[in-house]
């Protein structure tokens, strides 16, 4: 179907797909979405990235349209992983048109070189492309993980190599702990960070101060995680959005806010919760940003009082 045609008939395919109003934004598909500079490596990013995850267990029509809208929008920074469910083989598709124009991060969960470059090669294969521009070591949870992955036969071995057989180009990280972060950018030069930065767990878990502080010093392209995220869900408490595992922020205003108090930092990028509603109202912060000022920062210490943030650290 041609472009046009394509984006003619682009509402009508939301109401077939049961899709939100924000997941129709006309006014956005003039592009207009800032990029900033990935650190060290010269490369301009959406401020905005596109959270694959938001393509699981959805239908490839569903990922076809989101994807060209994104594009269109100028989103620029696509981000997977294979253990976002079905999420891979849907990105692939939809994003082979505009493969040459985007910035594709992916990452992986194996901390041994043999099961982590199974993982690559299928990854490439179901991404539809000889090379992904950013490869991470996905969710780094302990000291303990971090020594497996730099250790004999682990998965640095694979990254290394990967990299000089031009399958991957940067490398990275995410972490889910400051230990585990501070160690891996002792441990290597990597070029990029995944981390949560939200303003609950900032202003009241003391997570993530210190890792941006040491990532900055060491002038790696650093990228945000959990910016919209209110807090963790109850024991038994549903989901209210299926590929999110923590409450967002559901107020548009405060949720806004919130990722502004994320972009307010020398950052290059933050990716919204995993789905199309967040999306798009990130991407109509990213139209318009503004750095969040004294006021908005009050508003969200109002909001997050008593309630527990995602992530803490404890020195105990």
């Amino acid at each position: 179907m041609e472009r046009r045609k394509f984006i003619e008939n682009a509402a009508l395919g939301s109401l077939a797909l049961g899709l939100s109003s924000f997941d129709n934004p006309e006014h956005l598909l003039e592009p207009g979405i800032p990029r900033r500079t990935l650190g060290k490596t010269g490369e301009k990013l959406s401020i905005i990235g596109f959270g694959g995850i938001m393509l699981n267990d959805n239908p490839q029509e569903y990922a076809n349209e989101l994807v060209a809208k994104a594009f269109d929008t100028g989103i620029n920074y696509f981000d997977i992983a294979p253990s976002y469910g079905n999420a891979q083989s849907k990105l692939g598709p939809a994003l082979k048109p505009y493969r040459d124009r985007c910035f594709l991060a992916c990452k992986t969960l194996e901390r041994m070189a043999d099961a982590a470059e199974k993982q690559l090669n299928e990854s490439l294969s179901m991404l539809n492309t000889d090379h992904i521009n950013l490869y991470q070591l996905h969710a780094l949870s302990s000291v303990e993980e971090v020594e497996k992955a730099f250790g004999p036969g682990g998965v640095m071995e694979l990254f290394l190599k990967a990299r000089q057989q031009g399958k991957v180009k940067y490398l990275g990280f995410s972490a889910h702990s400051v230990e585990a972060a501070l160690l891996a950018m002792n441990k290597f030069d990597f070029d990029t960070i995944l981390f949560p930065l939200n303003f609950n767990c900032w202003e009241q878990g003391d997570f993530g101060p210190q890792v941006y502080e040491m990532a900055h010093s060491k002038g790696m392209g650093i990228l945000a995680l959990k910016a919209m995220a209110l807090t963790l869900l109850k024991e038994g408490e549903v989901k209210p959005y299926k590929n999110v595992w923590y409450r967002p922020i559901q107020d548009d205003q405060l949720a806004k806010i919130a990722l502004r108090y994320t972009l307010s930092k020398d950052i290059t990028a933050a990716i919204p919760p995993g789905d199309a509603e967040f999306f798009w109202k990130a991407a109509e912060v990213a139209r318009d940003f503004k750095p969040v000022t004294l006021a908005e920062t009050e508003q969200l210490r109002s909001l997050v009082s008593g309630k527990p943030p995602i992530f803490e650290h404890s020195l105990a």
